[in-house]
């Protein structure tokens, strides 16, 4: 999926340009310059993961592409109590269906928005495990799980065919209940 095919995926779940947001699980940064594109200059994203080689890539693709937010990259587990400012989003992009408790991460992040916070969920609509999405998260259970962790109840708000594996994903939108 090529950067302009991100930022239509996502592009309705942000409501607003500006703000400070968090990619959770940020990885080497595509959804997280999608989400800059959308957020625009005003805006800082923080850009966490866990893996120190994702967050040389992104400080190298600072340099390289910078993006159209203010991008902090910082490596963090994200399964891990998280030190973020007061923030208005999430992106959690392809990163639930790598978490066994899927709940607890929710749960986790929920206390990290305040009432009128949003969650931007990006998975695949994918109900028996593969190699490369081990704890499928189709969007019925991406509902139910938000809305027990303190979300509202989430809407699907674009979705995209995988060019390498052919299988669809989702973006889903929940804010804080």
């Amino acid at each position: 999926m090529d950067h302009q095919e991100m930022v239509a995926l996502i592009r309705n779940g942000v409501s607003r340009p500006g703000g400070v947001w968090a990619d959770l699980g940020a990885g080497t940064g595509n959804f997280t310059w999608a989400l800059a594109e959308l957020l625009g200059p005003q805006a800082t994203v923080y850009a966490p993961d866990r893996d120190g080689a994702a967050i040389t890539a992104q400080r190298e693709r600072i340099q390289r592409q910078p993006p159209a937010a203010r991008v902090i990259p910082r490596q963090a587990d994200v399964t891990h109590p998280l030190d973020l400012p007061p923030l208005d989003g999430l992106l959690l992009a392809n990163l639930l269906h790598f978490v066994r408790d899927q709940a607890s991460l929710l749960q986790h992040v929920v206390g990290h928005l305040p009432p009128a916070g949003q969650l931007l969920l990006v998975e695949y609509e994918q109900r028996l495990p593969i190699p490369w999405v081990p704890f499928p998260v189709p969007f019925a259970r991406f509902s139910a799980l938000a809305v027990a962790a303190g979300f509202g109840s989430p809407r699907q708000v674009g979705t995209r065919r995988s060019p390498s594996s052919g299988r669809v994903l989702y973006a889903a939108a929940a804010g804080r209940a």
